[in-house]
């Protein structure tokens, strides 16, 4: 057992033409994803049509996605360019509370929109009803409360072992599989009973996500009018590809921890959990919503008209 009171992070090769390569590409991805995320930030705010809980849960999952990109891309660029692989004890323990935090609290909120998508299309005469004014900010504010308990579980599970012997963490970031490797033998179990009891209650709110999704395109299909469906679904298909996303890149990052497989491409695929659905999400939702493609184009449109004139 060691007195441990930083820890390296060694995930990508140990080479400083790669690694400007890597601070290169992720600096192009991380503004990427700001511009795309502030776009929708701002086009749900100032846009009078984009005022409904819809378009309420859209704004907060945009600036959770900043927030999550934000806690570990930030410092990654800045390693690679000074060459420096270190963290604090205090700030791993940060980053792994707010990774846990803002992805717990992305996936209540993506449940919270299934529910939202559900309620509009199965049950509209009481939409209104179920969302009102107060209804929206109640749910968003549950979800971020849920992020943050779900945070402090694992941070707590996992700073309670003690780590014996090294403090190289084979990854970008500080995550909870790269830490408790290197924890003593047998003190991981707390942690451990914590993922259990989350994967089982993740798993729970899957099932209800589907089958509320069931309910919708069984509803969906039974519209008489094509222009009915087709609009129907233009507000459910970008939600349903940002869960699909979101979940299976996070199955795909955890699922190649347990297998045999090189170092470089486990960090590989964790990068692409990190960054990816941050990234894409509000390039689906620009491009498969209409709503969201005219407040956009009024944008373009008045910054035209007001740098002409």
């Amino acid at each position: 057992m060691t007195n441990i009171t930083k820890f390296l992070l060694v995930g990508f090769p140990d080479d400083q033409v790669l690694q400007r390569l890597y601070a290169a590409f992720l600096s192009l991805v991380y503004l990427v994803a700001l511009m795309g995320n502030l776009l929708i930030i701002t086009l749900t705010t100032i846009d009078q049509h984009l005022q409904s809980p819809m378009y309420f849960f859209l704004k907060n999952l945009s600036l959770i996605d900043i927030c999550y990109i934000s806690v570990t891309v930030p410092k990654s660029v800045m390693n690679f360019l000074t060459n420096s692989h270190s963290i604090s004890f205090v700030g791993c323990a940060s980053q792994v509370f707010l990774v846990v935090f803002f992805a717990g609290t992305e996936f209540a909120l993506l449940l919270v929109m299934s529910y939202d998508r559900y309620v509009a299309i199965c049950c509209p005469l009481h939409y209104h009803v179920i969302m009102n004014r107060g209804s929206p900010v109640q749910m968003v504010t549950a979800s971020w409360f849920s992020g943050g308990v779900y945070g402090s579980i694992h941070v707590a599970g996992t700073f309670s072992v003690h780590f014996c012997g090294s403090n190289i963490v084979h990854q970008f970031f500080c995550d909870v599989p790269s830490l408790l490797t290197l924890g003593c033998i047998g003190e991981q179990i707390l942690e451990y009973v914590f993922i259990i009891v989350s994967c089982c209650f993740g798993f729970i709110c899957f099932i209800l996500l589907v089958v509320s999704y069931i309910y919708i395109f069984s509803t969906v299909l039974r519209i008489p009018s094509a222009k009915g469906r087709v609009k129907s679904l233009s507000t459910c298909l970008p939600h349903l590809t940002v869960v699909t996303l979101f979940l299976f890149s996070g199955i795909i990052t955890y699922l190649a921890k347990n297998f045999k497989s090189s170092s470089s491409l486990k960090v590989l695929i964790s990068v692409l959990y990190t960054v990816l659905p941050p990234t894409m999400n509000p390039l689906i939702y620009s491009l498969r919503n209409w709503d969201m493609q005219m407040a956009l184009g009024k944008l373009i449109a008045g910054e035209m008209f007001r740098t002409v004139f």
